[in-house]
């Protein structure tokens, strides 16, 4: 079936409704309000490039919502490979070079702006396409905010002031199941984990499973499947090419001139990159260590993309063995 064919089918797609996270609105996927496309897969993986393909192509025309936790800073483009003018191809992207990069930015910042965004394109008649770059980001969208107390500063001290040893005894206590999931040196994750159970009584464990129980159903997912060989060099070929383009450069200036707050600077490749500026290793050593981090990031992808598998309205695309478009365009329409 031709490309044409399908644009005509893709208008047919019926409507629906779902509650968002917050239960204030009901958003309907109408012929001014398109489903919402949601495109997955590891970094370096080739998904602006077929979000744009797409965005070009379906009725109406779409706009492209970048769901990466670091895209959204500004003046971070090379290291976040945010996406640039020419390959944006002319198509609207959201949620990209918002933020300084000194300011914190939260989920519930991220998916308030989000939802906001859709509802906003709808109103256009065009199709939002999501395209993600932090899994934890997408889920949020699918399933809502987790029902969690604010954060307990006083708590949050005492937790971190505790050995590794005796945090990881409490988690246990409090939350086996958590604990079977949580690596012994992830200190974040196991003390949200022990917070959340000391604020509300519950086990945090329990609690994300009841989350994840209703997906939204307006959203059609595409995802990007790559052998892990071929995505590793990829990966390796994106960050030889974002030194060439001044990657260096871009951290200098910003850590010289005093811009990067904490959670920008630990990003991937700015975090090793000012240990290479400050004397912490040659700048060889800071290249390998952004390739091996990159790559470790795409393993952790790859293990949040298959939570996804169950989803409905999924569909799984090899890259490395068909042309991802046609692909995209007919499971578009077929859903």
């Amino acid at each position: 079936m031709g490309i044409g064919a399908i644009s005509e089918r893709i208008a047919d797609i019926p409507a629906i409704h779902r509650k968002d996270p917050y239960g204030t609105r009901t958003m309907a996927t109408t012929s001014s309000g398109r489903p919402l496309i949601i495109l997955i897969g590891p970094t370096a993986g080739g998904k602006t490039d077929l979000s744009v393909r797409l965005a070009h192509d379906l009725p109406g025309g779409g706009e492209c919502i970048s769901a990466d936790s670091m895209q959204v800073y500004e003046g971070m483009d090379i290291g976040t490979a945010t996406p640039t003018l020419a390959e944006r191809g002319g198509v609207p992207h959201h949620l990209v070079s918002i933020v300084p990069p000194d300011r914190p930015f939260t989920l519930d910042d991220w998916l308030a702006a989000a939802e906001d965004t859709i509802e906003q394109i709808r109103g256009r008649g065009r199709w939002p396409i999501v395209v993600g770059g932090t899994n934890l980001y997408v889920q949020a969208l699918l399933f809502g905010l987790l029902d969690a107390p604010p954060p307990d500063p006083q708590l949050r001290t005492l937790l971190a002031s505790m050995d590794p040893a005796g945090l990881r005894a409490a988690l246990e206590d409090c939350d086996s199941d958590a604990a079977a999931k949580i690596h012994p040196n992830d200190i974040r994750r196991t003390i949200r984990a022990v917070e959340f159970a000391r604020s509300t009584g519950r086990r945090l464990s329990e609690a994300q499973v009841q989350w994840h129980q209703a997906c939204r159903p307006d959203a059609r997912i595409l995802g990007l499947d790559w052998p892990v060989e071929a995505i590793n060099a990829r990966i390796n070929a994106r960050v030889a090419a974002m030194m060439r383009d001044g990657l260096l450069e871009e951290v200098t200036r910003l850590h010289v001139e005093g811009l990067l707050g904490p959670q920008a600077a630990a990003g991937v490749g700015y975090a090793q990159l000012i240990e290479h500026l400050t004397g912490g290793c040659r700048l060889d050593e800071a290249v390998e260590q952004i390739k091996i981090r990159t790559r470790r990031l795409g393993k952790q992808q790859r293990t949040w993309l298959r939570k996804f598998r169950v989803l409905p309205h999924l569909t799984w695309i090899r890259p490395a063995e068909q042309d991802s478009y046609p692909v995209a365009m007919q499971a578009i329409m077929d859903s």
